[in-house]
């Protein structure tokens, strides 16, 4: 993991392999930002100059190396773009440093340390800056021979980041840097989860790495096996889980915090390999489904998280696993399973199989009424059509705590977009067999796959649902601080919810 560190050293008195500095865009050319002053007086005041005869205009993610000049101790000045410059006050905005962070540590992959010469107004920026470090840094190689060999063929991550302008001495300098921390290498791990080869992580092995970070972090765990689910009736997770010879599990964490008084349950969809079941995906849909377990490595990653915080909210995380695939004893379409809560679901589509585990997990979730139940899935291909790869949609049953979370994702950097309920598309679950169909109309799909989570919340509980199918795994070229493969989406908006929520701001 990279290391980070606090420093008052000047920019160009910290030795280090490159030193990062920050240039905008402005309307007559780049423009050299906040925190680089002394390296553009080391170039004679016409870094910019320099900087904009190489090509370089400032643009967001745009990268330049150059040879530091004389009184600079880095061998390397890397300019990293930040977009337009600031309207107001020049400050530019937290997740502008963020992404400008995470494109410097993945352009000096192989470097053993970094110094950022970023603009550091407060430790907000600081702690920004830490987690786009982080986060840029990740890279994940556990399966490839070349990895043994990584320092050596410099694609190692980057070792060591410096962060200039920082107060070390400052108790909310240092708290920012540590929440980066703590928030980054659960998210990792979060992705490391979702990019782990589906026959190396089965719902048995993700329940196991869950029992083991509980363990290491004081959270109270409970998994139930394939018996345990049979003996409560989890007909939901039982039905998905039925055509593969990895049996399901319903995993439990629990951080509590004596000082809380607010409850909030992180559900969480972890199908950790998506055939599609009996109703088979067609080709070329199959590749990337290791990845339908994103929310509830979200989920792990959120509860985790909080627990090294220790913030004042008691958060409950419920990890809904199973391998859906076909086979002899598969759920058929047409099959009925009686759920956890009583209600009886026609399956109509074996690949509609997300909702069927969180439906379970829900309504378990909701009989410990807790303030607030929020889950999280890579559930419908529809929510890609309407959002893109890049935004998941947000639907709830209060219009306030729906904009709450919605404030919340943007806030730490997660694009995402309030979607709604209509009543009367849940016209298109009537089944004449059951109570409900898991399948309706196929226009509005992605509210459709809402609507039927919402039968299982229980009466009275605040409730809302991220579909993160598009923004879960990223499958282009790597941006900002997300890398190609698993993102960890999701992890930022739930650990800021229960911030928030901690500080008697629940929304």
């Amino acid at each position: 993991m990279t290391a980070l560190t606090l420093s008052t050293a000047t920019a160009t008195g910290l030795r280090a392999d490159a030193l990062v500095v920050g240039v905008a865009k402005g309307d007559k050319g780049p423009v050299v930002a906040p925190g680089a002053e002394a390296v553009d007086q080391a170039f004679d005041g016409k870094l910019a100059s320099v900087l904009e005869t190489l090509g370089a205009a400032g643009a967001e993610g745009e990268v330049t190396k150059l040879p530091a000049p004389s009184g600079v101790k880095a061998p390397v000045v890397l300019a990293v773009g930040l977009g337009a410059l600031p309207e107001k006050d020049d400050v530019f905005a937290a997740e502008t440093l963020r992404r400008a962070a995470g494109v410097a540590a993945r352009a000096l992959a192989g470097s053993k340390k970094a110094a950022l010469a970023l603009p550091v107004e407060d430790a907000e920026d600081a702690g920004a800056i830490a987690e786009g470090a982080l986060l840029g840094a990740y890279s994940f190689d556990a399966y490839k021979e070349s990895a043994k060999d990584a320092k050596k063929n410099g694609k190692a991550p980057l070792a060591e980041v410096a962060i200039l302008g920082g107060k070390p001495r400052d108790k909310a300098y240092k708290a920012a840097v540590e929440r980066a921390v703590a928030l980054g290498e659960e998210l990792n791990r979060a992705r490391d989860l979702v990019n782990t080869p589906p026959n190396d992580l089965n719902p048995e092995a993700f329940a196991a790495v869950a029992q083991a970070a509980a363990k290491e972090h004081g959270i109270k765990v409970q998994v139930l096996d394939e018996k345990a689910l049979i003996k409560g009736g989890y007909g939901g997770i039982l039905g998905v889980g039925a055509g593969s010879a990895s049996t399901p599990r319903l995993v439990k964490l629990s951080y509590t915090s004596s000082k809380a008084d607010k409850h909030l349950a992180f559900v969480g969809k972890g199908i950790t390999y998506d055939s599609g079941g009996i109703s088979l995906k067609p080709a070329g849909h199959n590749e990337t489904m290791k990845c339908d377990m994103a929310g509830a490595a979200a989920v792990f990653a959120a509860v985790v998280t909080a627990a090294r915080l220790k913030l004042d909210v008691n958060v409950t995380g419920w990890l809904a696993l199973a391998e859906n695939m076909p086979s002899g004893s598969a759920t058929r379409p047409g099959d009925v399973l009686r759920m956890y809560s009583g209600k009886t679901v026609e399956v109509l589509n074996t690949d509609a199989e997300g909702r069927l585990v969180l439906a379970d997990a829900i309504a378990k979730a909701s009989e410990e009424n807790p303030d607030a139940i929020v889950d999280v899935a890579t559930l419908t291909g529809a929510m890609m059509l309407a959002l893109g790869n890049r935004t998941f949609g947000i639907m709830a049953n209060d219009d306030a705590f729906r904009t709450s979370i919605h404030e919340v994702a943007e806030e730490t950097g997660e694009p995402a977009w309030p979607m709604p309920l209509p009543a009367d598309l849940k016209k298109g679950m009537e089944s004449s067999t059951a109570d409900i169909a898991n399948m309706g109309e196929r226009m509005g799909g992605g509210l459709v796959a809402g609507l039927f989570l919402q039968e299982f919340v229980g009466e009275g509980i605040t409730w809302a649902h991220l579909d993160i199918a598009g923004p879960a795994f990223n499958e282009a070229a790597p941006f900002g601080y997300t890398p190609k493969g698993g993102t960890g989406s999701a992890v930022r908006t739930l650990v800021r919810l229960a911030e928030r929520t901690a500080a008697g701001d629940l929304g």
